[in-house]
């Protein structure tokens, strides 16, 4: 195709640059993705915010009002109406309910929020540092072995040894002719990312769940695009644990809970021992220390004052158990109180694991950076 700024006498021609305009939409697209995060997934709340932002902030105008963006979410296919229940009564017009296009526009802005821009790639997967019978051409050429893959010759580089050898007139191709392509192995990780929901995530003025809900969608969202050979599981823990599908992150809630740490640990081995793949590991998001644990009985030992010896030593001996698991965890503790330091050094002691004692800021690039260096797996 002929480029239409290129001439063949003059060379390149080079215009000024005009930055493309932000819509209306799309400008207030941001902040209403934003609200609807931190509303858990409450569109009726989330478009009450924007109401009380506008008049605070004149983010609609005659031009294009609340009502316009409203119905902008409809035709775009983000929201739809909910269907009236058979036998309703009323008006017949059902609530707004969010679609999968819309789930799926809060991961990616969440990524690209936390994570920068990052470019959809190929089938990426986690390279290892062993070359030999592999599954992803590496670049590097070295001479055909016995044993070797056939599939791997390289017969661009292996016709080109047969001239060399034996000239054109005599064009023969031997096994001492044969190229082949080097190729590295890939492994896939199998990662269980959990996420505290106890009643501290929302206390003390600070609201440390929606930061949470980012980190979960924007790290599902890098995970689908560069590595969607790999798994990731979402569990939640508070009084007990159980998992949530990708799709109910905007909707997570924090409850009136304990943190019961150790029912966490055991469901993320759980899961984690029914996955095929060698590389696993643990992601856990908390801001508290334990202070819950499940008797046999099924009742509940809770204990909110210190750190309980017999709720800490459950939890150290679920640390060593993911150890002889080869399963290795990490803290992220966004919580700075320093008799919590102890216990995690412990944790992550028993474990052989990492710790992040941090608050807020920059969880999500240390998460994201955490996965990186996790996915190389020495063979």
């Amino acid at each position: 195709m002929k480029d239409k700024n290129f001439n063949p006498h003059r060379g390149f021609v080079f215009s000024k640059h005009v930055p493309e305009e932000i819509s209306h939409f799309d400008r207030v697209f941001d902040v209403f993705k934003d609200l609807f995060t931190h509303t858990s997934g409450d569109l009726e709340e989330a478009f009450e915010w924007l109401d009380m932002l506008d008049k605070e902030y004149d983010i609609f105008s005659d031009e294009y009002t609340l009502q316009d963006f409203e119905e902008d979410l409809k035709k775009r296919g983000y929201i739809k109406e909910e269907d009236p229940e058979e036998g309703n009564t009323g008006s017949g017009k059902g609530k707004n309910i969010l679609t999968p296009k819309l789930e799926a526009a809060l991961r990616e802005y969440a990524l690209d929020q936390i994570f920068g821009k990052l470019k959809k790639n190929g089938a990426g997967n986690h390279r290892t540092n062993k070359t030999g019978i592999g599954d992803e051409r590496d670049g590097e050429n070295r001479s055909f072995q016995y044993g070797d893959d056939l599939a791997a010759v390289n017969m661009t580089e292996s016709l080109k040894n047969a001239q060399i050898n034996n000239g054109i007139s005599d064009l023969r191709l031997t096994e001492e002719d044969l190229i082949v392509e080097e190729t590295k192995h890939k492994a896939q990780m199998s990662t269980v990312l959990m996420i505290d929901i106890s009643h501290s995530m929302i206390l003390y003025g600070e609201d440390r769940i929606t930061p949470a809900k980012k980190v979960a969608m924007a790290l599902v969202e890098m995970i689908k695009r560069k590595y969607p050979k790999d798994s990731i599981d979402i569990i939640v823990f508070g009084n007990e644990a159980w998992p949530i599908k990708i799709k109910d992150l905007p909707y997570l809630k924090v409850g009136p809970y304990h943190t019961n740490t150790v029912a966490g640990l055991e469901l993320a081995m759980d899961i984690l021992r029914r996955k095929r793949n060698t590389n696993k590991q643990i992601f856990m998001i908390t801001d508290g220390k334990p202070s819950c644990i499940q008797l046999p009985s099924g009742e509940f030992y809770m204990n909110s004052f210190g750190l309980d010896e017999k709720i800490v030593n459950q939890c150290l001996n679920r640390a060593a158990q993911a150890r002889k698991l080869k399963i290795p965890i990490t803290t992220f503790m966004i919580a700075q109180d320093p008799y919590l330091r102890q216990f995690v050094e412990e944790f992550t002691a028993q474990n052989k694991g990492k710790a992040f004692l941090t608050g807020l800021s920059g969880l999500g690039q240390m998460i994201f950076e955490d996965y990186e260096k996790n996915r190389i797996r020495r063979i």
